[in-house]
């Protein structure tokens, strides 16, 4: 079987009513033998073995005449024979020449075992919203469908490779269809056409994802948030990015093992793994032979025109007389899907003939193009300029200016940045309806409201023409002012950050990028640049395109530094350069500066509810920073604001704000009030949002609320309230407070002694930290598994552990919880022998709690410290931390503090034969407690009190 692939002996090809015996050479039709020729079987062995593909004359030459010369006639003579025995002269399609190319079996075949099989027209009964719809129908891609995605499960990374308009993203989207059950409706789509640059297509993809990026490494986030899962990632419109694409898929491929990825791009990315998957055109009713309208049907280029000449208002069905113009035409616009929907939806109006006769008349030169262009290209501009030639002036006029939009846009948006004088925006609307029924313009619902969008390949054609007549420079103008504009006056983006939720805004997000890329370049308006970066803002940060709004407000900054600029634009993007910044550059300096400059200028507008706004960025950064004393100041602050105007939202905030603050000094008593306080407010203020500067406060102060409930001695109330935080902060599916909440209150867990609840909310707090690459929670999760090891008796792995998390918390600055870390080492390296090493470790820890506010610790230091103390056989100097450890407790209300100091106080009391005073002074304490008594600590002393008394 020289010049054979994969066919073997013994195999069978099935197409249509034929199956062929490959192994005796035989063409049957049932049970009936086909007579042909050796060399006809030999083309069509080739051919069916390599179905769906363009096998060249040359192979086909070489395997039908393997030792002899001989020319394209003689092949042609033979694909002729195998024509006529497989029926094609009574109307049956089975091959295809492809111009200068070749020829392609393109009838199904299939093995024995049979091929992949594809379902058309068909979706799932809910559609997922992440996935453009399917068309009810599609016509001659059927095969393709098929092909491709057989590749995509075998091979993992496929790329749809063609000419704009030929339908990459129509296939790719039945392909995506199709494969939604094999996937479980894992199935992203990334539409990478909206972009202008290409460093955002990770945020594109992580946003399709549902992924908030906040790290130097996108690529590095997109892949640990895969992980191993099984998804098909949809990568649209690659060409114009297809750097950044490539190494994405690459990355993707290479270190997601489960992930799959479909690219459509006009040029394939070239990078190690794709499978390239190139769609040609429909094939078209060939030039010689006279055919009858049914057979010019059999044709898939014929097919869809036809299709769309009815839906464009022709009535008659095809005869045979007009059969050979509608291949002609077919022919002429070379098969290429849209170029052919846009010829025939003006049969309507011209006929069949007319349109044919006005291809003719008019464009015959044009046709041809340059000869150093790509044919399809040629092809594309051609159909562009013939279009284009049928409009009113008026159409053309709106058709150009439409190409300053990216993506989607709507209809008033067209109205407001495409009317003039001459025409107001009753005519304009007109006119985009007119385009649209000339598909010259697509229409998309989202979310129950009409879209429109412009073809890439018809923009930039519209963009060629636009800058032709010199309207470009006023046309971008007017389309960054619009959005500067309709943004501005838009209460629901403009709200406080983070309070609503602004995903049905993000079909303007490629607009808004394309605005402010023009109006910040050297040849836009900076003024106008600088309000839409200022106004573009709480939409960047609502869609969690975090990286993004930073960059975008450094530029407007940087231009209102040099020039002077409006007070209240640079306030507010001061503000959200800082929240931006703060969860995706670690804790700088420059965080600080931004919060404390948007606050002077908030003071000098009098501005007060965006003065509470930036307390609360700043209580935060300082809390996370380690500077409790500036925290406390900074909530106290905007208390004091929030008591003047009356501002009972404000007033909450600052209450749970106090909580947190007073907890972490050390004043639990004061602690519970005011976050109890807060919460009773909200309570009572009905649709109250706890999002304050990007983080929900709420969550915060639940969680505070929980730690302080068990140090006062409340065990079982701070359980409860624990894992009422956590179900809350889930329920949200926002990664910061769900880490939040796992963080602080797995410690309650483990304080309480119920390792095994504690193990599976930090395993969770590392996997999902991890999946959203915020590296100071994940780090926290490895502390907190270094302290459940050490409680469960082993030290060595503990301690190697925590030593790891506190070098990524000194690397990202995190320092909020770097003392009770420290606390919890120098505890396994007592453990573990280390006692020098243990005692300075605790002196650190002692001497950071002291200097930074955080008091609440203290009590535990210093017991950890008496612990050390003892073992190195210095009781005296160990009592005396002790004691020290109990009154800080007393004075703190932290009960449970109290019970450990007194538990340890009492053996070493014990040990020196002092056991009345170690009954008495633990009783004192033990009998206090309310409730809790199941929890580990109070267990341990009851029982060390009823041994105590025998």
């Amino acid at each position: 079987m020289s010049g054979y692939r994969n066919v073997q002996p013994g195999d069978v090809l099935s197409f249509g009513p034929f199956s062929l015996l490959v192994g005796s050479r035989l063409l049957k039709r049932a049970d009936k033998t086909i007579p042909l020729g050796g060399r006809a079987l030999d083309v069509l062995i080739a051919l069916t073995e390599r179905a769906g593909e363009v096998v060249s004359y040359s192979d086909l030459i070489s395997v039908a005449w393997p030792s002899a010369t001989v020319d394209e006639a003689n092949l042609r003579v033979q694909i002729a024979a195998l024509r006529k025995a497989l029926g094609e002269d009574k109307g049956a399609r089975y091959i295809s020449n492809v111009a200068g190319r070749g020829y392609c079996f393109v009838a199904p075949v299939s093995h024995a075992t049979g091929p992949l099989t594809v379902a058309e027209g068909k979706g799932d009964e809910e559609r997922p919203r992440k996935l453009p719809p399917q068309l009810v129908r599609m016509v001659g891609r059927t095969e393709a469908i098929r092909a491709i995605s057989e590749q995509l499960m075998r091979g993992r990374f496929v790329s749809v490779v063609g000419p704009g308009g030929i339908g990459k993203t129509t296939v790719a989207v039945s392909v995506a269809h199709a494969l939604l059950t094999g996937f479980r409706g894992a199935v992203s789509f990334a539409d990478l056409g909206a972009l202008t640059n290409p460093q955002l297509v990770p945020t594109a993809v992580a946003s399709a994802l549902g992924l908030m990026v906040q790290t130097h490494d996108p690529f590095g986030t997109l892949v640990a948030f895969l992980g191993d899962k099984k998804v098909l990632l949809v990568l649209d419109s690659c060409e114009h990015v297809i750097d950044s694409a490539a190494v994405l898929a690459e990355r993707v491929v290479s270190e997601a093992p489960q992930a799959h990825i479909l690219a459509t791009s006009r040029e394939a990315l070239r990078v190690e793994g794709e499978h390239v998957h190139f769609l040609y055109s429909l094939d078209c009713p060939p030039e010689h032979g006279d055919r009858t309208a049914e057979e010019v049907l059999t044709y898939p280029a014929a097919q869809l025109f036809m299709e769309r000449a009815v839906a464009g208002g022709y009535s008659a069905p095809l005869n045979d007389v007009e059969a050979p113009i509608v291949s002609a035409i077919c022919r002429r616009l070379d098969g290429i899907a849209l170029a052919i929907e846009l010829a025939a939806s003006r049969a309507g109006a011209l006929g069949i003939g007319g349109t044919a006769e006005l291809l003719d008349r008019r464009f015959g030169l044009l046709w041809h193009g340059r000869r150093t262009a790509l044919p399809r290209h040629r092809t594309l501009n051609a159909m562009l300029d013939w279009s284009y030639s049928l409009l009113s002036q008026h159409e053309k006029e709106v058709l150009c200016r439409l190409s300053v939009f990216v993506g989607d846009f709507t209809l008033r948006a067209v109205c407001s940045i495409a009317s003039d004088a001459e025409s107001n925006e009753s005519h304009v609307a007109t006119s985009v309806v007119s385009l649209a029924a000339k598909s010259l313009v697509s229409t998309n619902v989202i979310s129950g409201s009409t879209y429109y969008r412009l073809l890439d390949i018809t923009r930039a054609y519209a963009a060629a023409k636009l800058a032709d007549c010199g309207e470009n420079e006023r046309v971008s103008w007017r389309h960054a002012v619009f959005f500067a504009e309709f943004l501005q006056q838009n209460e629901i983006v403009q709200s406080k950050f983070g309070e609503h939720d602004l995903s049905e805004y993000a079909p303007h997000i490629g607009n808004v990028r394309a605005a402010l890329e023009w109006a910040l370049s050297d040849h836009g308006d900076v003024g106008i640049g600088v309000d839409l970066a200022a106004w573009a803002a709480p939409l960047f940060i609502g869609l969690s395109l975090l990286n993004e709004c930073r960059g975008w407000c450094e530029r407007a900054l940087a231009v209102i530094d040099a020039a002077g600029g409006n007070t209240r634009l640079e306030m507010i993007l001061q503000e959200a350069l800082a929240l931006s910044s703060m969860y995706t550059q670690g804790h700088s300096a420059q965080i600080r500066v931004a919060i404390e400059r948007a606050l002077v200028l908030a003071e000098t507008l009098d501005d007060r509810p965006r003065q509470l706004q930036l307390l609360a960025g700043l209580n935060l950064f300082l809390n996370r920073l380690g500077d409790l004393r500036g925290s406390l100041a900074a909530a106290e602050r905007g208390s004091t604001i929030a008591r003047a105007t009356a501002d009972v939202g404000g007033l909450i905030w600052a209450e749970w704000m106090l909580g947190i603050s007073h907890y972490l000094e050390g004043n639990q008593a004061s602690a519970q009030l005011h976050c109890e306080r807060g919460l009773t407010l909200a309570a009572e203020l009905r649709g109250f949002n706890g999002n304050y500067f990007g983080c929900d406060h709420r969550i915060r102060a639940l969680v505070a609320l929980a730690r302080v409930l068990w140090l006062r001695g409340f065990s079982d109330r701070a359980l409860t309230t624990a894992k009422q935080v956590i179900d809350e902060a889930s329920s949200q599916e926002q990664p910061i407070s769900i880490c939040v909440s796992l963080m602080y209150c797995s410690s309650v867990f483990l304080w309480t002694g119920d390792f095994t609840s504690a193990a599976a909310f930090i395993e969770k707090l590392i996997a999902y930290s991890g999946r959203y690459s915020l590296e100071p929670y994940r780090a926290a999760g490895i502390a907190l598994q270094g302290e459940l090891a050490i409680a469960r008796g082993d030290a060595a792995t503990g301690v190697q552990l925590l030593k790891c998390a506190l070098e990524t918390m000194h690397a990202e600055q995190y320092r909020v919880v770097v003392t009770t870390v420290l606390g919890a080492l120098a505890e396994g390296l007592r453990k573990s022998g280390q006692l020098a090493e243990a005692l300075s470790t605790i002196g650190d820890a002692i001497a950071q709690a002291t200097n930074t506010g955080a008091r609440f610790e203290l009590p535990e230091l210093l017991r950890i410290k008496a612990q050390i103390l003892a073992a190195r056989h210095d009781r005296k100097l160990a009592i005396n931390s002790l004691r020290e450890a109990l009154a800080v407790a007393r004075e703190q209300s932290a009960l449970a503090l109290e019970l450990r100091a007194a538990m340890t106080l009492a053996r070493l009391l014990s040990e020196s034969n002092e056991r009345d005073r170690a009954r008495h002074d633990l009783a004192l304490v033990f009998n206090r407690f309310t409730e809790g008594f199941e929890t580990s600590d109070l267990r341990e002393a009851r029982e060390f009190l009823s041994e105590l008394r025998t």
